[in-house]
């Protein structure tokens, strides 16, 4: 008597890789181009893979991220810019040119490291007055406690901007403002 094949059903996909239901959907609805086995048959009215065809496949989608390549956490973790501005930048790709993804994995997105670096950096050409932004837009853009960059006019970190204007605001208030392809130069090189 020949033994079976072993296969999987998504429930036990879902329990031994954690995976959730909407995921392991949506790699079978897109297998044509992700690669994703086709069914093997059905058992107890449900889809069910070849285990070692199923294996192999998402040993292969699962290898690690090539060199160079980066997601949002990150960009955010290395470079000192927060994931709500990360977001937002992204949110605003269509104005902003923001690069495109250079990879995709599940949910995660991820791009050339470099090249996003490159046009972060750019973002703030000096040639329009919307590009000087205020000590703590500076903060925010660098993922900074709003306190933390309070101390940053009067003892400055090594390699922090110098600010572009300096306004005196009613009350004796003072306004700094800096280039924003600065303090991004500044968070590159964090």
């Amino acid at each position: 008597m020949q033994t079976p094949p072993r296969v999987y059903t998504r429930a036990d996909l879902m329990d031994a890789h954690g995976l959730g239901r909407s995921t392991l959907e949506k790699w079978y609805r897109e297998r044509a181009a992700n690669g994703h086995p086709e069914a093997a048959g059905t058992s107890g009215g449900r889809l069910v893979w070849d285990a070692g065809e199923w294996d192999r496949w998402y040993a292969a989608r699962s290898t690690g991220v090539p060199d160079g390549l980066a997601t949002r956490d990150d960009l955010a973790a290395r470079h000192g810019i927060s994931k709500h501005r990360l977001k937002q930048l992204w949110a605003e790709r269509e104005a902003n040119g923001h690069p495109e993804p250079v990879r995709r994995h599940g949910k995660a997105l991820f791009w050339d490291e470099a090249a996003f670096l490159s046009w972060y950096a750019g973002l703030g050409a000096p040639s329009a007055p919307d590009d000087l932004i205020t000590l703590a837009e500076a903060g925010r853009m660098l993922g900074l406690a709003p306190g933390s960059v309070t101390v940053y006019a009067s003892r400055p970190p090594r390699g922090w901007p110098e600010p572009v204007r300096v306004e005196t605001l009613a009350g004796g208030r003072v306004r700094r403002l800096y280039r924003r392809a600065d303090v991004a130069a500044y968070g590159a090189s964090r």
